[in-house]
């Protein structure tokens, strides 16, 4: 039971080394992938993320797991995390870390261009426009899938404030 409770020097550098590169392939992956990968999961997307979670486990605990290895792991997750809201500080890593918000929808209109560079496709769009009670194309401004992964819905107002859209990617920009 003791062996739970020790581990050496060189074990301990090995989990923060393993631990920080799973860390950094992650954020590297999902920069690349895109927002969506993490949300809203369907069912197939939820058994990619068990399946993730158990590569990721494994690699991290290395063989012969302990106690005192998980918590090695664990501070090292969380102080990459902490380093990572440090450096989101800087707008232009923010800007490499997370992607900016992109138009899907622009004035009524569907942005396919836009749309299969996020991996959102017309049936998602239709989804989130009748969950926010949209009843025709034509009123919405735009649809927007923000940082997080999320759609969010801007309905056509004469007096929309365009600080809310300041950093909203243009659809010229994007060829729509």
């Amino acid at each position: 039971m003791s062996e739970q409770f020790q581990i050496s020097p060189e074990t301990a550098a090995t989990v923060v080394v393993t631990t920080v590169g799973i860390y950094l392939t992650f954020i590297v992956l999902v920069r690349f992938v895109g927002p969506r990968s993490l949300s809203s999961l369907s069912s197939f997307d939820f058994a990619c993320m068990i399946a993730f979670g158990a590569v990721l486990g494994r690699t991290v605990l290395l063989e012969d797991p302990s106690l005192m290895i998980g918590v090695v792991a664990l501070l090292s997750f969380f102080a990459m995390q902490g380093l990572l809201g440090i450096l989101r500080q800087s707008r232009r890593l923010d800007r490499w870390i997370n992607r900016p918000p992109i138009v899907l929808v622009a004035k009524g209109n569907l942005l396919p261009e836009n749309m299969r560079r996020a991996h959102v496709v017309e049936d998602e769009i239709r989804y989130v426009l009748r969950r926010h009670g949209v009843r025709r194309l034509e009123d919405v401004r735009c649809v927007v899938l923000e940082r997080n992964g999320s759609l969010t819905v801007v309905p056509d107002s004469p007096d929309l404030d365009p600080w809310l859209l300041a950093d909203v990617t243009e659809p010229s920009r994007e060829g729509g």
